[in-house]
């Protein structure tokens, strides 16, 4: 069996309607090309800064377009990350502050799933930016989350997630086959890591990556890597755009991946495992 994905490059600024729009766009080009599956990348709806609660505010809004974007190109659709004032129980979110939750669609516009980001991005950079403070408005999450679909498990993870090997073989071991890595890499850092991260995840724990990404210049001191790619299950780029906004597609054959883990069986001979609890 033989499935068409899709990771689509974006370029969001602080406009939710014309986010949209290039996001629909992006997703009926995907939907005309074949693709079954597509995944947009971190901060779709809006990437400013300052602008996740008015954001989040908006939630109604976006679901209702994911709903019908899914409905309408037929697709499991992977919603990147949305600011949200609530956790996944319906409490509210610690005051003053959101989660980074990434929204999964099944093709009928019902909603399959949800994660949301465990490891927010703290960091000093030597960019225009300089410092990340993710903590300081996002609350973090604190579910493994594994999606089932008819031609693969989908595990969920948003960008800096991807520096954290421990929760890809936790999906891994929770079944996944395909997973996501919706992001909003920086420059600096994606020139540096993004591909190696990903081609080491997907190596390691013998699933195709899908990581899909923003591109370009967001601000005037906000500048990200693109390079939305997709990695088969041993390591290989299948497919990669490298700038501006587009459509990168590549073919999930499930015999393929069942053939590397089959000749080379890492899971049965792992000797330590990790512990799966977060801190």
């Amino acid at each position: 069996m033989s499935v068409t994905v899709a990771a689509i490059q974006m370029n969001s600024l602080d406009n939710l309607q014309d986010n949209l729009q290039q996001a629909e766009a992006l997703l009926i080009q995907a939907a005309n090309s074949g693709a079954k599956l597509a995944v947009l990348p971190e901060n779709f709806a809006v990437f400013a800064a300052g602008r996740q609660n008015s954001t989040a505010q908006q939630m109604p809004l976006i679901q209702a377009w994911l709903a019908q974007q899914s409905i309408k190109n037929k697709l499991w659709l992977v919603a990147g990350s949305i600011p949200c004032l609530y956790r996944p129980d319906g409490q509210s979110v610690l005051q003053d502050k959101v989660r980074a939750c990434c929204l999964v669609y099944n093709p009928q516009g019902e909603l399959a799933g949800r994660y949301d980001k465990i490891h927010l991005f703290d960091a000093l950079l030597a960019d225009q930016q300089a410092q990340y403070q993710e903590s300081a408005t996002f609350e973090a999450g604190d579910e493994i989350v594994v999606i089932n679909t008819p031609f693969a498990n989908i595990g969920l993870s948003i960008c800096y997630d991807i520096r954290f090997p421990a929760l890809y073989q936790a999906l891994r071991d929770k079944g996944a086959d395909i997973i996501v890595v919706p992001a909003a890499f920086t420059a600096l850092t994606g020139a540096a890591h993004w591909q190696v991260l990903l081609r080491a995840r997907a190596i390691e724990n013998q699933c195709m990556m899908i990581g899909a990404g923003q591109s370009g210049w967001h601000s005037a001191s906000r500048q990200t890597w693109g390079h939305s790619q997709i990695i088969d299950a041993w390591g290989k780029v299948l497919a990669e755009q490298e700038q501006g906004v587009g459509v990168v597609l590549a073919q999930y054959v499930k015999a393929e991946l069942q053939q590397v883990r089959q000749q080379m069986p890492v899971l049965r001979h792992r000797r330590l495992c990790v512990t799966q609890g977060l801190s």
